[in-house]
């Protein structure tokens, strides 16, 4: 790769196209541009790495072929096989826009972003990403491969940096007659960024550290979720039992979850809505 700061915009568009020209990517969801895949794509891979997705994408257009076929099925089915994504809240939105697609779009995804960004646990950048690898239609978007691109080009010796600064160049820089495919170009060079340099998004103002996951709060989320679709119905003292490790987050963990609408309890019975 060839890496500089502060270049002109006609040559940081020819960095990224000679890049994808020798490096493309292969990946199912870009062989489709059927928006409910697509859509199943872009919320799967919210914080989650595309070698953990593949196979669940996959499964999810095999089990719920159409977006009225997942409004259909149960949530605890749709959770059984969401089950090792993580961040299982990203299920549940995916159910409850399913259900709103299927009922009051009657099954056809709104070429809108604003429509689309009104859907649960979606947001304006993945309603970007979706009309834009769905219909080829031009938006503006970040997400955590663009961040460090354009910061990396063109914010050399700069901290601190807002998503709104990035903004204006990303639309300068957009391929207004084929965005589906510049955009792809984009994710393969920001994904390969980090192996040759300290990623540019510690200079985001948006960066966030991954906290650690072994005994955490996450963590024991998804373990009583599990648990919770292994047995039906449990106490907390048989979620207790189940549980490996420290269990100090268990009462938190189980008061999200049944907050969040993930879980039912009734009764002093827990079991998955």
């Amino acid at each position: 790769m060839c890496y500089r700061g502060h270049m002109k915009e006609r040559d940081f568009i020819e960095i990224i196209q000679n890049y994808y020209i020798s490096h493309k990517r292969s990946f199912p969801w870009r062989e489709t541009e059927n928006p409910y895949f697509i859509f199943l794509s872009e919320i799967m891979l919210q914080q989650t790495q595309t070698s953990r997705v593949i196979e669940k994408y996959l499964e999810f257009t095999t089990v719920f072929p159409t977006v009225q076929s997942l409004s259909e099925a149960s949530f605890s089915n749709v959770l059984s096989h969401w089950n090792g994504l993580g961040y299982n809240r990203r299920a549940k939105y995916l159910h409850e826009s399913a259900k709103i697609i299927a009922n009051k779009y009657k099954g056809t995804f709104p070429h809108d972003v604003h429509l689309l960004d009104e859907l649960p646990g979606v947001g304006i950048n993945t309603a970007a990403a979706i009309v834009v690898y769905s219909f080829n239609i031009p938006q503006v978007f970040v997400e955590t491969n663009i961040r460090r691109i354009y910061i990396h080009h063109f914010f050399e010796g700069v901290d601190n940096v807002h998503d709104k600064d990035l903004l204006p160049l990303i639309s300068q820089t957009l391929d207004r007659e084929n965005p589906r495919e510049w955009y792809w170009a984009l994710m393969d060079y920001g994904a390969a960024l980090p192996k040759a340099i300290i990623n540019p998004n510690r200079k985001s103002a948006h960066y966030i550290k991954q906290s650690k996951f072994e005994g955490s709060i996450r963590q024991v989320r998804g373990s009583i979720l599990r648990i919770l679709l292994a047995n039906g119905k449990l106490s907390i003292e048989d979620i207790a039992k189940r549980l490996t490790g420290d269990q100090i987050h268990l009462n938190v963990a189980l008061e999200h979850l049944v907050n969040e609408r993930l879980i039912l309890k009734n009764d002093e019975l827990y079991e998955i809505q």
